[in-house]
């Protein structure tokens, strides 16, 4: 059994307009799944505080957050961005970061943790972009050296799109291993360089993607991480708008299980996070999230009680 935390706030969800092509609502949508089934408990899920000031200027500049804020940034930053500005997007920015922290500082104590948010990958220190405000994972990984709790650090990043932003804030930072698995072809048209970068061809299905996952991990393994954080996302599906690649949802539950396997047979601890889903069909990504959940619960040992017909 494993004391698990899964970091969540019904303040995830934020006022973007309705029909925008990011679905804000399948945090809840998520969290209200995992509870009526019963793979988490009420106890399990805890609500982070807004991310501070100090942590987040370890990794963005102080006038991109002062400007953010107060909603002074310039259209084509917003343009950028792909969401519109509002207090509530920075309020949920604010806490999905904390979310992140915590999750981290968790699984160090009790070798896993969630945050069922989170993965926002393209975020640069001095602008968003992607749909990604802040860089939760970067600013986690900083907060945790300045801390002195972790040294060495693993992303393993399965969104479907490149990690920009990541890869480009660790660039020159070799205690941190930035791998990024995602569709060749696909956004951003300009990628940057991570520690490892694998790129699919559009329609790749389970097996392949799978098959060159599992000879990946083998790889990046080898830089010994203290912590591993994992961005699950549910973009790489066959039915997703953005995605391009055609996995199935039992491809991405295996996938989710090959990477928790691959950190528990190591003694790793591990984050998980949800990163980007666009489904046609909001429930799909929401399945796929869902089953992130459930593979941290059946790999590490937390068995799911039963759960009623869906």
């Amino acid at each position: 059994m494993i004391d698990y935390k899964l970091f969540y706030s019904p303040h995830y969800y934020a006022d973007i307009g309705e029909g925008h092509v990011f679905p804000i609502k399948k945090f809840e949508l998520a969290r209200d799944i995992l509870l009526a089934e019963r793979t988490v408990t009420a106890g399990e899920i805890e609500e982070p505080h807004p991310a501070r000031i100090e942590d987040l200027t370890l990794v963005h500049t102080e006038d991109y957050v002062n400007r953010l804020k107060s909603g002074t940034l310039e259209k084509r930053e917003i343009r950028r961005l792909g969401l519109p500005w509002t207090e509530s997007l920075v309020r949920r920015t604010f806490l999905a970061v904390s979310g992140t922290i915590n999750a981290a500082q968790t699984a160090l104590k009790t070798g896993v943790s969630s945050n069922l948010a989170g993965g926002t990958h393209h975020a640069f220190p001095d602008r968003g972009e992607g749909f990604c405000v802040l860089n939760d994972v970067a600013v986690a990984i900083r907060v945790l050296q300045r801390e002195g709790l972790a040294k060495r650090f693993l992303i393993i990043d399965c969104d479907v799109h490149q990690g920009n932003g990541t890869a480009s804030i660790f660039q020159n930072d070799d205690e941190v291993f930035t791998f990024s698995i995602h569709g060749e072809k696909n956004y951003p048209l300009f990628k940057e360089v991570s520690n490892l970068d694998i790129e699919l061809p559009d329609g790749t299905t389970d097996t392949i993607y799978l098959e060159t996952l599992n000879e990946a991990l083998d790889r990046i393994f080898h830089h010994q991480p203290d912590i591993v954080f994992y961005l699950g996302g549910a973009d790489p599906y066959v039915n997703d708008k953005l995605g391009r690649l055609s996995l199935s949802i039992e491809g991405l539950r295996q996938r989710d299980e090959m990477v928790l396997n691959y950190a528990r047979s190591h003694s790793v601890p591990i984050v998980t996070t949800l990163s980007g889903g666009y489904a046609q069909d909001i429930r799909d990504t929401v399945e796929i999230h869902c089953n992130t959940i459930r593979a941290v619960k059946s790999v590490f040992g937390v068995q799911e009680l039963s759960q009623p017909a869906r």
